[in-house]
């Protein structure tokens, strides 16, 4: 092991016992572990004395101790698989198929050139104007040409595969854990616990070692990442105190000692496993079986949804380009077999191979040209790109796709606390012996308030005891004002309030540890309370504090202004609710309720909560304020602007969540947009309360939905998991969705895009999430959905780009084959060309940065395609623009020019001016498009902040520069000849014509297909003619509607909304008329009756 040749220390002789042991105690866990622990190792007792610790203070943390602890029993981390070398990634690219067609068709046209069994060269009039012999220059060209691309992709995912091992560094680096050392908390770094520290464990742990449980409240754990077992197991020091690296703390808290670290910890040995060598068929180990695990999770996990299109885009492009160049073949060779065979009556020579072997060469060279093998490069330098600029803007990216799906997200479903709010809580009102209090954080305010010492010694030490000894108020430093509010923000919120009242919390925690708690009953979405039970001098006292309604419930009695216990009967109850509890919620206060219990004798049954939670007493209801982030509505507004809908998901009441959706512009006053708590929600959605969700209810309820209050993490994971899966959007919904806790996990993984807190986020939420927070912040979000869009953006522009090369290039290979027997490009000029479109292109595209303008347009959706009908217009004129020229150079330009034809002869293809000039102005066409495809939405300046993309510039003057370099001095290599300045200004003036011609592109409306209108049209309509979604997903709320609402409507939404309006009014004119009528026919009536009247007789002929 490498351990052992760090250095020989012998375990016995430093602690009395080996790392070998302590790994045997931890395989064993499952059997006979605790009889073990035991017999072996004296308890826990025993392990404490052997590994020199101790239980309440831990390890001193002396530096030489740590260090002779890690040489013994290894270091906490897991080595990496050593990356793959750069010649292993070169062999690899060489791979592709296309790429050793055309080795092996080079290769066989460079050995042809060299062999001439009867002196007759085929392309004697090159031979006559050379002195040497240059044919084997054009396959040498190719070879030289295909190492280039295969060391370009080798480096590619060279530079990938660093920036993925940098990116893990980073997560790695900022994951820190809670150990106790001489007698403090630290937070260490993972790979600096050693064996015999003591870890606090708390809900939603990640453990990062395998260890015994030495104190638990209420702990239970999930090992279904090592067990397969999905049932969360309780862990306590009588019957199963083993817990294993890699699982998760799903409830409760407590100590753990470590006892392995490392590759010497479960987790550990399974990694060994998986990089352990296969060496034999028969031999089918546990290491084979999780190995292809994790191959198959690989292969089914979901592509993201522009990669999907990019692959499928890519095989279309790839048979096009199949067809076309099998198509050049077989023209190029049934032509020249006709000319040579037929009418010349020519005998088969050896010498006709090499003329073969260049036309097979040609057909392959367009496939390479035509397979767009520089979309996953192109997608991949944009996405690493985002990903590096994102760390500064507090986004760190787990999955490189999940930047590019957050562009295209349509809805963001949001936690509350901390992403919208400040996370810092502070007790503003509060009702207490009697009388409710408000601006107690207002020191005047509060010396008024006179509380009975009674009350007061129950109030402090109830949230001093019954909140998690990890929260904790840390003294500001110079440059702040306030106390540093560490660990739970609502619980250090409430010790605040324990300070201002001249309470001790610290005082009282050192009298009640938590060693010596009785019962603790954590926290969970279940109960919506806390309750700890400790042992008093004189009592057994629970205390309690949680959810304002539901604790209020359990209790029977309240503290009066004297400190005495008096009755809570029914109408107290809800006159407590009605004008304590709503008014704090609706000022957007989270309401706190404290209540306690003393016990005269010990439950029999601690776990019936039912009646040990019965008779509380009510201390008090604290309002806990935590403001809106000042920042927050700007960001909301603008994803508005953007066409995202925010959403709002939070475990605080109605009336607090209504609050505080207000304040953040989630909602407006006249807004008609649902804001529901969990109970109504799942009412909604499904027929009854015993079957599963209906997708049609839930589709009636979740697009009007904003704000979803007193939610369970299955209420958001239910929203997430429907709002994927609704099709009421034509463009299908991308939801991204935030989480902090570990029950958000499930949410998390459902959403295509997840957002984890990186302050206040567990390990299990940072696991799930594919974005991680820095800063917790919302606009954090917002800048998110930017660089997502900028990397659509850039894969467009990269699209629009190549697709124009590739029908030029496409179309002037196969209309040269067919009319003058060769393709007016060279295969190493197409190679070049390809060199230019794949790897500089989607260098200098990939690296625009993102401006504000992108949250001025809609999103894209699920359902939406890579070429749009103005990305379609633009390739196809430019391409006709393009083509034009280069036909025109082809059988004009001799003539225009006055320069000589150099269509190929009885001799084959001679380097001339002429093909040379095709060439150069297909280049430099290309060149000036690329500056186009910077702007695909129709602007007019596409100059726009060229300079400040640096790279944009550099690559389209080094690839300019390198062009006349090539024609003027690279003539042999690349089979030209040198142009004179006249020949370089017509191309040059051929390039700009591309710019012009783009600004009358601009001015063209975009193409539409009236067969497809209408087919949409009777689609979405009925035999009636009526729309069939008008009335089935449109309601009165959603016609009366703010003006910032209208706005986020797509412009078919706004087209529906139109005909529903029409459709009503025309109703609404009809029974007019029908009034109108029976009001006319009720006159003639009275009038034949009372033929002598002489009143003005109403005109009704219009009607």
């Amino acid at each position: 092991m490498r351990d052992n040749n760090i250095v020989q220390l012998d375990p016995f002789h430093e602690f009395n016992i080996s790392r070998q042991d302590l790994e045997l105690l931890m395989q064993t866990y499952h059997d006979d572990g605790l009889k073990e622990l035991n017999e072996t190792f004296g308890g826990l007792s025993g392990l404490e004395q052997k590994l020199q610790t101790n239980f309440l203070t831990g390890l001193t943390g002396n530096p030489i101790d740590l260090v002779r602890r890690m040489k013994i029993f290894g270091r906490n981390e897991i080595p990496q698989k050593s990356s793959k070398s750069f010649f292993r990634l070169m062999f690899e690219a060489l791979q592709d198929v296309t790429l050793i067609i055309l080795m092996i068709c080079s290769i066989i046209s460079f050995g042809l050139t060299f062999y001439h069994p009867d002196h007759h060269l085929f392309e004697f009039q090159l031979k006559k104007h050379k002195e040497t012999n240059v044919e084997w220059i054009e396959g040498a060209a190719i070879i030289f040409a295909v190492f280039v691309v295969i060391f370009v992709t080798a480096f590619n995912d060279w530079s990938k595969e660093r920036q993925f091992r940098g990116l893990q560094n980073r997560i790695e680096q900022d994951q820190k854990f809670n150990l106790i050392r001489n007698n403090q908390l630290e937070q260490v770094h993972l790979k600096n616990i050693v064996v015999g520290d003591i870890c606090q464990i708390k809900y939603g742990d990640l453990l990062p070692a395998d260890g015994l449980v030495i104190q638990s409240n209420d702990l239970k754990v999930d090992e279904s990442s090592l067990t397969g077992e999905s049932d969360l197991i309780s862990k306590n020091l009588h019957k199963n105190p083993f817990l294993l690296s890699g699982t998760h703390v799903m409830e409760g808290s407590g100590k753990m000692l470590v006892i392995a670290v490392g590759e010497h910890s479960q987790t550990g040995a399974i990694c060994s496993l998986l990089r352990s060598p296969i060496k034999t068929k028969n031999d089918t180990t546990k290491s084979q079986a999780t190995t292809e695990i994790v191959l198959n999770r690989k292969k089914n996990k979901e592509r993201s949804i522009l990669q999907t299109k990019l692959t499928k885009l890519a095989i279309q492009i790839g048979y096009v380009g199949m067809i076309v160049a099998v198509l050049t073949v077989l023209v190029l060779i049934a032509r020249f077999s006709w000319e040579e065979f037929f009418i010349r009556r020519q005998s088969w020579n050896s010498k006709y191979w090499n003329r073969f072997i260049r036309y097979i060469i040609t057909g392959i060279t367009v496939l390479v040209v035509a397979v767009p093998e520089g979309l996953p490069l192109a997608v991949t330098i944009s996405l690493a790109y985002a990903v590096k600029k994102m760390m500064h803007d507090n986004n760190l990216v787990r999955h490189l796709d999940a930047c590019e799906t957050m562009g295209n997200a349509t809805t963001i479903c949001s936690d509350k606390t901390g992403t919208l709010t400040t996370n810092r809580m502070t007790v503003v009102e509060i009702y207490i012996a009697n009388k409710h209090w408000k601006n107690v954080n207002n020191l005047t305010q509060l010396k008024e308030m006179l509380l009975p010492e009674t009350t007061k010694d129950i109030l402090c030490e109830g949230i001093s005891v019954n909140s998690s000894y990890t929260s904790k108020l840390v003294l500001p430093t110079e440059k702040e004002v306030l106390p540093k509010q560490v660990g739970n923000k609502t619980e250090c919120g409430l010790l605040n309030f324990v300070v201002e009242i001249n309470g001790n919390y610290e005082d009282i925690r050192r009298n009640y540890p938590e060693e010596k708690f009785l019962r603790v009953y954590t926290f969970n979405s279940i109960r919506k309370l806390m309750s700890t039970v400790i042992q008093r001098p004189d009592t057994i006292r629970l205390h309690m504090k949680g959810a304002s309604e539901i604790v209020l419930q359990k209790c029977t009695t309240i503290l009066d202004e004297n400190g005495n216990l008096i009755p809570l009967t029914k109408d107290d109850y809800y006159h407590l609710l009605n004008n304590v509890i709503e008014p704090m919620a609706c000022d957007g206060l989270r309401t706190i309720c404290i209540a306690y219990k003393d016990f005269h004798e010990i439950p029999s049954d601690w776990n019936d909560e039912i009646t040990v939670f019965e008779d509380l007493t009510c201390v008090c209801i604290c309002g806990i304020e935590d403001p809106v982030r000042p920042e927050v509505r700007q960001a909301i507004q603008q994803c508005k602007d953007a066409g995202i809908t925010v959403r709002m998901i939070t475990g605080d009441n109605v009336n607090t969540a209504r609050s505080i959706a207000l304040k953040c512009g989630i909602i407006s006053p006249t807004d008609h947009f649902l804001v529901l708590d969990g109970k109504e929600f799942n009412r909604r959605i499904r027929s009854n309360r015993f079957e599963n969700v209906d997708q049609d209810l839930f589709d009636k309820v979740g697009p009007n939905l904003r704000v979803l209050a007193r939610s369970s993490p299955q209420d958001k994971y239910l929203l997430v998991k429907h709002l994927v899966e609704s099709k009421y959007s034509k463009t299908r919904e991308i939801v991204a969705v935030t989480g902090d806790g570990t029950n958000d996990g499930p949410a998390l993984k459902k959403a295509d895009i997840g957002f984890s807190m990186g302050i206040q986020g567990t390990d299990v939420a940072k696991e799930a999430s594919d974005i991680i927070l820095i800063d917790d912040n919302f606009t954090s979000i917002v800048k998110a959905i930017m660089w997502g869009r900028n990397v659509t953006d850039s894969i467009s522009k990269f699209l629009q780009f190549q697709l124009t090369v590739n029908v030029v290039a496409l179309a002037c290979a196969f209309i040269g084959s067919c009319i003058v027997k060769e393709s007016p490009l060279r295969a190493v000029q197409m190679l070049w060309v390809n060199l230019i479109m794949d790897t500089l292109a989607s260098l200098a595209l990939a690296t625009d940065l993102p401006t504000i303008d992108l949250l001025k347009r809609k999103p894209n959706g699920r359902n939406y395609s890579l070429i749009n009908q103005r990305i379609a217009k633009n390739i196809i004129l430019q391409a006709i623009y393009q083509l034009t020229i280069i036909l025109f150079l082809l059988f004009a330009g001799p003539r225009v020019f006055d320069m000589q034809n150099g269509h190929p002869g009885p001799d084959g293809y001679i380097p001339s001016e002429h093909f040379t000039m095709i060439f150069n102005a297909f280049v430099l066409m290309t060149l000036f498009n690329e500056i186009n495809c910077r702007r695909i939405y129709g602007e007019i300046n596409v100059f726009r902040q060229i300079f400040a993309n640096k790279m944009f510039c550099i690559i389209w003057l080094t690839t300019f520069i390198l062009q006349i370099i090539l024609i003027q001095y690279g003539s042999l290599v690349f089979s030209c000849v040198q142009l004179s300045i006249d020949q370089w200004m017509w191309c040059f003036l051929f390039g700009i014509g591309t710019l012009l011609w783009n600004q009358i592109i601009n001015l063209l409306p975009l193409p539409s297909c009236p067969c497809f209108s209408q087919w949409k049209k009777r689609s979405n309509t009925n035999i009636n003619g009526v729309d069939n979604n008008a009335y089935e997903h449109c309601n009165e709320s959603k016609l009366v509607r703010s003006p910032v609402s209208c706005d986020l409507n797509t412009s078919d939404d706004e087209i529906k909304s139109f005909r529903i309006l029409w459709l009503r009014n025309i109703t609404r004119i009809q029974i007019q008329l029908r009034v109108i009528r029976a009001f006319r026919k009720h006159l003639l009536i009275r009038t034949k009756h009372n033929p002598n009247r002489h009143e003005n007789q109403i005109n009704f002929s219009i009607i």
